[in-house]
């Protein structure tokens, strides 16, 4: 599937517990390590961008996740893969821009 044909999606990924800047670095290797064997496998799925957000200790506590894919069943195999949330995902809409 090409990139042309993906669509994009917004996924929050809430965190239960916060975890550190290291840990929330060693999730972004599993992760792109498991969106390399999801291409292989032929499942259309990118990863564009991701907002941290943070606790007032600096903790990480989620992130809010910008992909491109073919389904949103790719986006749960990835999460359920990868060990990561996927608290909600939905279709993106237009964007707003800011000042």
């Amino acid at each position: 599937m090409s990139e042309d044909q993906l669509e994009d999606f917004l996924i929050l990924r809430a965190l239960d517990e916060p975890i550190t800047e290291e840990d929330l670095h060693a999730a972004g290797e599993k992760s792109g390590e498991v969106l390399e064997a999801l291409r292989d496998e032929g499942t259309g799925i990118r990863w564009v961008e991701s907002e941290v957000m943070t606790n007032e200790d600096g903790q990480v506590t989620g992130t809010f996740c910008h992909y491109q894919a073919e389904s949103e069943a790719a986006l749960r195999e990835h999460a359920e893969r990868a060990d990561l949330p996927a608290t909600r995902i939905d279709r993106r809409g237009q964007p707003l821009e800011g000042e």
